[in-house]
């Protein structure tokens, strides 16, 4: 029994999760425990429970009290209903809690064989986790066309950016690879290109790229061993977490970190597994290891190595190790291999290269509304959206006549971003979803609303339009894409 006075220890709030979660948090807490870990566990429910109970977040407010309260909590695995229904648990507690960078390290381990085997992989994914197509924002434009917003800030970049250069300096890293799809995406995925770059020039000390991001995937496989430190927007970072995860054996090993300012939440990325849940033959060892990351974050150094070398040597010698990693035939019980580790506290592994950790020195964020301002700004025009089934010419002729008389002049028409009107030839496939881009004749003398929506009367008269998007000019240059 730990008598260590609870004062002196760190509580943290707990989430066991879904499907095999409970048994992994079980033999995590079990492992911290007999390291020493001067920890006190709050309970608390998310996930399945929660969707059942008919809180559509997936997240109950004593849940989300117990994090406020604690400001770290360990998870387990959520289930997350897939293109139907309630949100996803997982992404709804990073967004309440502003936990803004996702840390995912990729670390070869001992005794665990795949094709990388002895290529000495050792990086981190760092993803930004709370922007991008993640924000949730998605619209049925007709019965056939959907839409999501790709939501992409200058300061959400400066953020993830920082963490990753301030994470590279605490763990003596060298080098900080931006990755990006900017050639294709140069507002969204190039403002994180640019701000990236930017950022980077005030860490002399560290190398920086930029790489587009399907090269990236490209490079992990053939040549893993040149990255350090990769930082990606949300989307890209939570498709090459799990690639890279894989390198080193799988979503079974890999812990991760979510951080913000004012709370961090450690958890396994792996599933919930419910096919094996209660069997007795789960693998707690990524969420082990996410204990061993929640360990630095309190500043428990000394027992975050502890743990981790126990872990290392279990694996080096191959005793009681659980099915999935055991060689076939040979799979042991979570409870074996949580015994196993628990008697290698103290052993340290001659194997795994020795790293020195040091506090990640994040930068704090002021609560504020973030705005950037721009010196000049011009409205140029509007692009507005329109449900058609009629051929291109025909919406072009109805929507030019539309704007005569008006503000504005017809400039072209697009399906899916390629133009349809005028005609440039080729052999665009339609649907019944287009843009029509509005120029204004003249700079209009105010906020150009008046003329807006004396353009929309007119097209709403023969068209049924969903949405519009003004069409800026901030300090001289084109805030839009072209077609």
């Amino acid at each position: 029994m730990d008598s260590t006075p609870a004062a002196a220890r760190t509580k943290v709030t707990a989430i066991a999760g879904d499907g095999i979660g409970p048994e992994v948090m079980r033999a995590t807490q079990q492992v911290l425990a007999a390291a020493g870990a001067r920890l006190e566990w709050e309970d608390a429910v998310a996930g399945a429970e929660a969707f059942r109970k008919g809180i559509p977040s997936g997240a109950p407010q004593e849940t989300l009290d117990s994090i406020a309260r604690n400001g770290v909590a360990l998870k387990g695995p959520l289930e997350t209903p897939v293109g139907h229904g309630e949100k996803s648990a997982n992404v709804t507690l990073r967004k309440i809690f502003e936990m803004y960078g996702n840390i995912r390290p990729v670390r070869e381990l001992p005794g665990i064989r795949t094709p990388f085997t002895g290529r000495g992989i050792d990086f981190v994914v760092v993803r930004e986790n709370v922007e991008d197509v993640y924000a949730g924002v998605e619209h049925m434009q007709t019965p056939g066309v959907a839409q999501t917003l790709k939501l992409i800030t200058e300061v959400g970049c400066e953020r993830v950016v920082r963490l990753a250069a301030a994470l590279a300096m605490a763990e003596g890293r060298r080098k900080v690879t931006v990755s990006t799809k900017a050639n294709i995406m140069k507002l969204t995925e190039g403002m994180m290109k640019r701000v990236g770059e930017a950022v980077l020039r005030d860490y002399p000390d560290l190398q920086h790229e930029h790489m587009i991001v399907d090269n990236c995937a490209h490079q992990m496989v053939i040549r893993p061993e040149q990255f350090d430190v990769t930082v990606m927007t949300n989307m890209n970072g939570d498709i090459l977490s799990d690639l890279a995860a894989g390198l080193v054996g799988g979503l079974g090993v890999a812990p991760s970190a979510n951080l913000g300012d004012q709370v961090a939440m450690f958890e396994a990325v792996h599933g919930s597994a419910p096919q094996i849940a209660g069997k007795g033959l789960a693998n707690p060892t990524a969420l082990l290891l996410s204990a061993v990351m929640m360990l630095r974050h309190i500043g428990d150094f000394a027992t975050a190595s502890k743990v981790e070398h126990a872990l290392y040597v279990t694996l080096e010698e191959g005793m009681d190790l659980t099915g999935d990693i055991a060689p076939p035939g040979q799979g042991a019980s979570t409870g074996a291999f949580v015994e196993r580790v628990a008697a290698n506290l103290g052993r340290t592994s001659a194997k795994v290269p020795e790293r020195e950790y040091r506090p990640i020195a994040m930068k704090k964020w002021p609560a504020i509304t973030w705005y950037r301002a721009a010196t000049t700004r011009e409205l140029v025009g509007v692009d507005v959206f329109v449900e058609s089934e009629r051929d291109p010419r025909a919406i072009g002729i109805t929507l030019a006549a539309a704007a005569e008389g008006s503000a504005f002049t017809l400039d072209m028409i697009s399906s899916r971003g390629a133009q349809v009107w005028p005609d440039l030839g080729g052999n665009t496939f339609l649907v019944d979803h287009f843009r029509a881009r509005f120029m204004f004749k003249e700079a209009p003398k105010g906020n150009g609303i008046a003329e807006i929506t004396d353009l929309l009367q007119r097209i709403g008269r023969q068209h049924n339009w969903m949405h519009i998007e003004k069409l800026q000019r901030f300090d001289g240059a084109d805030a839009y894409s072209k077609a």
